[in-house]
């Protein structure tokens, strides 16, 4: 079962397809996250499955409200790279009837 992901870690890495980097439809946008992946990845954090967010192509765990980038097809799953997607709730006393 290992040695799928590496297969797939490696075609993400390189790519996926045999295009050369700057060719193709491909390089106008993102490279999205490999779908098999989800099935493995979770948050190092909450040890949580992860959520895919197409339209901004993260990784959201939507428990903690932090969104791992993906860059090059590849989840940046350092804690310190994730962004925060939850706002935080208004103060009591900040409040006005």
């Amino acid at each position: 079962m290992l040695r799928g992901v590496g297969a797939v870690l490696r075609r993400a890495a390189s790519g996926g397809g045999g295009q050369t980097p700057g060719q193709g439809p491909e390089s106008a946008r993102p490279q999205a996250l490999e779908p098999s992946l989800l099935g493995f990845l979770v948050c190092p954090l909450s040890k949580r499955p992860l959520r895919y967010e197409e339209a901004t192509n993260e990784l959201v765990n939507d428990e903690l409200g932090i969104a791992y980038p993906i860059i090059d097809g590849i989840p940046n799953m350092v804690p310190e790279a994730a962004r925060t997607t939850k706002k935080k709730p208004p103060a009591e006393d900040s409040k006005q009837p």
